[in-house]
């Protein structure tokens, strides 16, 4: 008895969170062309940049062929660049007065935001796995290893999270759609740069290794690396990093998340 009404506040808590995602994955009916759009981006990044940084000894990558070595970093990037962009869809809603209802329902607000943290994560999970398919048919060598490939797609969700949320906390502070646009724009770079997704980090200067030592997405893309092409990786580590990240930053998202309708 005791057990059954301990796991009743865990379970409908898990209900809001599953409804809140179905209904922000429900959007993709009205835009399915969304994510053949953003999948642009990373196609170009593997087909020019991969394929002509493979034919250079530009980067020493521990004799992993370059083109194997971007494709983990890419799958990371192209979820970075789904995720971080989620704020703005917050800001609309607040506009729309969506916002306001929601907040004065019973659903706890860190469901609402965990809620738009996993539909962007499994956003970020359809894109990265269209990534890896077109690695594939560019020659990477990816691992058909299922528990790693699970592994790897709870790797891609709990940075998507982290990085959603983060947009929902900038959202939360700017207050503006062209803001938190600029601002997105000007951190995701610095982000993908500053992370080893496309150089090892023992050819950073030592003041980009502090940035890489504190950028989650440097975790993601060595967990990735580790999982997909079988190179060195931390995995304790970067899982750790991951999930305190997510779960410190969708606390931090929920505190804000009341101040966009003041």
């Amino acid at each position: 008895m005791v057990d059954h009404v301990r796991c009743g506040p865990v379970r409908l808590m898990c209900s809001r969170i599953m409804t809140m995602c179905l209904v922000e994955l429900q959007k993709l009916r009205h835009d399915r062309t969304e994510l053949l759009t953003r999948a642009v981006q990373p196609a170009l990044w593997l087909i020019v940049f991969g394929t002509t940084f493979s034919r250079t000894p530009a980067f020493q990558t521990g004799g992993v062929r370059y083109l194997d070595y971007l494709a983990p970093g890419i799958v990371a990037q192209s979820a970075l660049f789904i995720a971080i962009f989620f704020g703005i869809q917050i800001i609309w809603e607040r506009d729309a007065g969506i916002l306001a209802k929601l907040l004065v329902t019973p659903t706890p607000r860190i469901a609402i935001v965990s809620g738009k943290a996993c539909a962007a994560g499994v956003r970020a999970l359809i894109q990265a796995l269209a990534v890896l398919v077109l690695a594939v048919v560019l020659g990477v060598e990816i691992t058909a290893n299922p528990v790693r490939l699970l592994a790897m797609c709870a790797v891609v969700v709990l940075a998507s999270v982290f990085f959603c949320c983060l947009s929902i906390t900038i959202a939360g502070l700017v207050l503006s759609r062209d803001r938190l646009l600029g601002l997105g724009q000007a951190i995701t770079m610095p982000l993908f740069f500053g992370s080893s997704a496309l150089y090892p980090v023992d050819l950073m200067p030592q003041w980009l290794r502090v940035v890489n030592a504190v950028n989650p997405l440097s975790y993601e893309v060595d967990a990735l690396r580790g999982l997909l092409i079988g190179t060195p990786a931390n995995l304790g580590l970067d899982f750790a990093v991951l999930v305190v990240a997510a779960a410190a930053m969708a606390g931090v998202a929920s505190a804000l998340l009341g101040r966009l309708v003041r």
